[in-house]
C-alpha cells in the first residue's frame, strides 16, 4: 500500500493526497499571505495509510489564526473561525471537515506539568514536537511546491515497516509529555504496529509520570484502545510499560495464578482481555466493551480457597458492580446511566449461566428478563464473550445452551411480555380496593402479584392480577 505509492513517485511529491477542494482554498489563502504552510500529523499519516478522516491539521509559518480567517473568507459560506488565543489556534469547518489552524512553534517543558512553554518556531522546530515520527509528515500546500512531503525523521519508512519511533530521544519525549505513553499505546493497538524497544524502556521507566496527566485524557486514550478491534493488545501494552497499576488497579488485580494442595485458578486478567477482545467482534458499543472489561474485577477481592471447594469467588458479581462505582468517580468518568448500564452488566453477568441448561425453567427466564430489562441482549451477549475455555466439546456444549436460552428468552417474551413490565394492578388500585393508606401491606400485595406473574402461578393480565390480589389480600387479613 505504501510502497507502491511510494514507487510510482521517487520525487517525493504528493499532489493526490490534497485532492479535496478545501485545499484550493487554503492554498490561496497561504499565498495570498505569503506563509509557508503544511498539511500535519494525522491527516498525512493517514492519507499513507488508505485511513478515511474528517480532522485536518494546517500549521503554517506564521499567524495560524490568520490564515484562518483568510480561508474563510475564501470558503463560498464563510464559516465561523473559532479562535482559541491560549493556544494560538483556530478552527473551522467546511466540507464535512474540521479544519485545524496553528502556527509552527517550539517547546520546553518543565517537570511539574506537561504544559509546554510554546514559542513561534519553523517548520523544523514544529516537526520536533511531534510525538512519532509517522505524525511528524508534512504536505506543502503552497501553489510552487504543492503536494511536497517534508520527511525529517524517515516517518514513511516506519509507515512501511509498521514502526513507532519518537522523532528525539523517547525518554525526552514521553517525560516531556507523558500522555505520548498513553498515545504510544493506542496508536499500536489501532495501527497494529510494533513500538520501538527503545522506547518501550522509556515508557516504562516514565511510567510514575502518568500521574500528573488529567483523568479526562487517560479515558480519552482508553476509550480508543477500548474500541479497536483487538484492545487486549492496548492492555497487554499498558501492562508491559508497568502503565496500568496507575490507572487500573482493579485490572492488575487480578493478575496470576496461585495454587494450593495441587488446585489452580485461571488468570483472571488474561482471561478478562480474551472476553473483551471476543466482545469486540460482535458489538461496537464502548459501554458494552467496558462491562467486558470489568466483569470479574470483583475475583480479586473475593478469592478464597478451602479443601472442600478449592478456590472460590463468591459474591464477585455483586463485589464487582460497587467497584465499578468507585472505579467510575475515581477516573472521573461519567456517573449517570452509563455508570450504572456497566454496574448493572457486571451484576448480572453469571446469571445466564447460572440457567444456561436444556432443562431452563419458563421462571427462571422471567426473572431474567424483568431484572436485565432492555440490557437482556446486551447481557446475553457478555456472558458467550466470557465463554474462554479451549475445549472444543465444552466451548461447542457453552455457545448452544446460550442458544436456547435466547430462544426460551424470544419464546417468554412474545407470551409473556415481561420486560420492563409493571403489575397489571398498581399499587393505587389496592388501596382504593381496600381503603387502605400506603403501607407494608399494600407492598406486600403488590409484590406478592409480581412474584406469581414472574413465577408463572398466573398470567400476566388484569383479571388473573385482579383475582390474586383479593386471594392474597384475604392471607395477610386486610380484606
Amino acid at each position: 500500500m505504501i510502497t507502491n505509492k511510494l514507487a510510482l513517485n521517487k520525487n517525493q511529491v504528493f499532489p493526490e493526497a490534497l485532492s479535496h477542494q478545501i485545499f484550493d482554498f487554503i492554498s490561496k489563502a497561504a499565498d495570498n499571505l505569503q506563509l509557508e504552510t503544511f498539511a500535519v500529523g494525522g491527516f498525512v499519516r493517514d492519507f499513507f495509510l488508505d485511513r478515511p478522516t474528517n480532522d485536518i491539521d494546517i500549521v503554517t509559518v506564521g499567524n495560524g489564526i490568520e490564515l484562518a480567517k483568510e480561508v474563510s473568507k475564501l470558503l463560498p459560506h464563510q464559516p465561523k473561525v473559532k479562535v482559541f488565543k491560549n493556544y494560538g489556534t483556530a478552527m473551522l469547518r467546511a466540507f464535512d471537515l474540521e479544519i485545524e489552524f496553528v502556527g509552527a512553534r517550539k517547546e520546553s517543558y518543565s517537570k511539574e506539568s506537561r504544559n509546554p512553554k510554546v514559542e513561534p518556531g519553523s517548520l523544523e522546530d514544529d516537526q520536533n514536537r511531534r510525538d512519532f515520527t509517522i505524525n511528524a509528515l508534512a504536505l506543502q500546500v503552497n501553489n510552487a511546491h504543492f503536494g511536497k512531503l517534508k520527511d525529517p525523521f524517515k516517518g514513511i519508512e516506519d509507515l512501511t515497516q509498521g514502526i513507532l519511533r519518537t522523532p528525539l530521544e523517547p525518554e525526552e519525549t514521553y517525560s516531556d509529555d507523558p500522555l505520548r505513553m498513553m498515545r504510544a499505546i493506542r496508536f499500536a493497538t489501532q495501527l497494529n504496529f510494533l513500538i520501538e524497544e527503545k522506547s518501550l524502556q522509556a515508557i516504562a521507566k516514565n511510567s510514575t509520570r502518568i500521574k500528573i496527566i488529567s483523568k479526562e485524557r487517560i479515558n480519552e486514550e482508553l476509550h480508543k484502545i477500548i474500541l479497536t478491534k483487538k484492545p487486549s493488545k492496548g492492555f497487554a501494552l499498558l501492562r508491559k510499560t508497568k502503565l496500568l497499576p496507575f490507572i487500573l488497579p482493579e485490572l492488575t488485580a487480578l493478575e496470576g495464578v496461585d495454587e494450593i494442595e495441587g488446585q489452580r485458578h485461571k488468570d483472571n486478567f488474561w482471561h478478562t482481555l480474551e472476553v473483551l477482545d471476543n466482545i469486540s467482534e460482535n458489538t461496537d458499543n464502548l459501554w458494552l466493551r467496558w462491562a467486558a472489561l470489568l466483569h470479574d474485577i470483583g475475583k480479586a477481592p473475593t478469592k478464597k480457597f478451602d479443601k472442600k471447594n478449592g478456590w472460590t469467588f463468591h459474591a464477585h458479581e455483586f463485589v464487582g458492580s460497587k467497584m465499578v462505582y468507585k472505579l467510575f468517580k475515581r477516573m472521573r468518568m461519567p456517573l449517570n446511566q452509563k455508570m450504572k448500564y456497566v454496574q448493572k452488566l457486571v451484576y448480572m453477568s453469571s446469571r445466564p449461566i447460572a440457567i444456561a441448561s436444556k432443562d431452563v425453567t419458563d421462571s427462571a427466564v422471567r426473572r431474567l428478563i424483568f431484572d436485565a430489562g432492555d440490557d437482556i441482549d446486551d447481557l446475553m451477549t457478555l456472558c458467550e464473550a466470557d465463554i474462554t475455555t479451549k475445549n472444543p466439546k465444552r466451548f461447542a456444549k457453552y455457545h448452544n445452551n446460550f442458544k436456547i436460552v435466547r430462544q426460551k428468552i424470544k419464546e417468554v417474551e412474545e407470551r409473556d411480555q415481561i420486560r420492563n413490565f409493571q403489575p397489571p394492578v398498581s399499587g393505587e388500585e389496592i388501596m382504593k380496593t381496600f381503603n387502605l393508606k400506603p403501607s407494608r401491606e399494600v407492598g406486600m400485595i403488590k409484590s406478592a402479584i409480581k412474584e406469581a406473574i414472574l413465577q408463572g402461578e398466573i398470567p400476566n393480565e388484569y383479571e388473573a392480577a385482579k383475582e390474586f390480589m383479593l386471594k392474597k389480600a384475604k392471607e395477610i387479613g386486610v380484606a
